[in-house]
């Protein structure tokens, strides 16, 4: 059994300053109203173009990115893996409009392909569909609505970016893993993904795609795609989230009148989770998985079922996920216990991760009883290196 309320190695990683800020952090997004209002004069800040990077870079910036470059990033990747914790670097790009910050995007996640080729505290590259092509494009193409000649040369540059990436991290043996979108265009980034998985999971698996288990389709389509990959021969891999855009699904879903792509309640989320993870985990030998969560029981579920199967610990189609500054109790202490798992490093100049940021602050006061675990262990580390 792993213990997750081992404090010691959780926040050896954090000198006292270091874990003073963090429990001031988590005591600000812990409030829902102000997270709301700092949202909101930040994006107003932004619009008026007024200088707000002081107040970001030395506190939410600091803690839950990178740096604004690859390069930046070298620090958090050598005190990570110190402790045996891998990084996953993540150009946070999205909602881009023009072909020149695609392009650029393009080049940046060529760039950590060639430094995870080259790094063994790097295992994976990942990029984030709205950061290589227009939403709209792909709002468009899901509702089967006719492109223009213009349009149709658009999206025909979207496919060849994703091939690019991809075909470039099988060629250097690095696995990319596409992320998740909200539902009224993720329907065209699975095709997308399932193509190039087609392409280049032949062997090994190189291409992820990312399922986010609160929406009630989603384990259906993995038993289906588990199937379709079988009979064509090829390795399926999936990154398990439960997933970032509840609040606008529902929203969505109640302003036009369709019915809900997301399970009701969070009890029936976390039963799809460990289901998903269930039946990756039992076809581990054909079928890779990436358990993406900071939800300590379905961590340990998956370290049960793992030790059910005799699957070893650092079982190269298995491993973990959580995000830089978040859940470093359950991240430390799975690494500490031998298990493969990854921290995503998010990375870019101050504005254009601010929407991640933003992600990252609303996550903590909307997924109930995150923040006041994070305050709660904080405080015991406190108290335990006082004495």
């Amino acid at each position: 059994m792993i213990d997750f309320d081992n404090t010691e190695i959780a926040f050896r990683h954090r000198d006292a300053k270091n874990l003073k800020k963090a429990y001031w952090l988590f005591r600000l997004v812990a409030s829902p109203w102000l997270v709301k209002m700092g949202s909101f004069l930040l994006h107003i800040a932004l619009w008026l173009r007024i200088p707000v990077e002081w107040a970001l870079r030395p506190t939410v910036f600091s803690h839950f990115c990178g740096g604004e470059t690859m390069h930046a990033c070298n620090e958090t990747i050598q005190q990570l893996g110190q402790f045996n914790v891998l990084t996953i670097l993540d150009y946070s790009a999205e909602g881009k409009e023009s072909e020149a910050d695609f392009e650029y995007t393009r080049g940046q996640i060529m760039n950590t392909i060639d430094k995870a080729s080259a790094e063994p505290f790097i295992p994976f590259a990942v990029f984030k569909p709205t950061g290589l092509s227009r939403f709209a494009l792909l709002e468009k193409v899901q509702t089967g609505q006719r492109l223009s000649g213009s349009e149709q040369a658009e999206y025909e540059r979207v496919k060849a970016r994703f091939n690019e990436i991809c075909a470039y991290g099988a060629s250097k043996g690095v696995p990319v893993m596409i992320d998740s979108e909200e539902s009224w265009i993720q329907e065209v980034v699975d095709v997308l993904v399932e193509s190039l998985m087609f392409r280049y999971n032949s062997k090994k698996p190189i291409v992820y795609n990312t399922l986010q288990m609160y929406r009630h389709d989603r384990l259906h389509y993995l038993h289906d795609f588990i199937g379709r990959a079988r009979q064509k021969r090829i390795f399926p891999a999936f990154k398990l989230v439960r997933g970032a855009y509840m609040e606008k699904e529902r929203e969505r879903a109640q302003k036009m009148g369709y019915a809900s792509p997301i399970y009701p309640d969070k009890a029936s989320t976390d039963q799809a989770f460990d289901e998903a993870t269930a039946l990756c985990l039992e076809h581990a030998g054909h079928v890779a998985v990436c358990i993406g969560t900071h939800n300590e029981l379905s961590c340990t579920r998956a370290a049960e079922i793992m030790r059910s199967y005799s699957l070893p610990k650092h079982h190269p189609h298995v491993s973990f996920a959580q995000l830089l500054g978040m859940s470093d109790h359950i991240s430390y202490n799975l690494a500490a216990a031998g298990y493969r798992v990854s921290k995503y490093v998010p990375y870019g100049p101050l504005k254009t991760v601010v929407p991640y940021l933003i992600r990252r602050a609303e996550e903590n006061t909307s997924v109930a009883g995150q923040t006041s675990r994070e305050l709660f262990l904080i405080k015991k580390e406190i108290r335990r290196r006082r004495g």
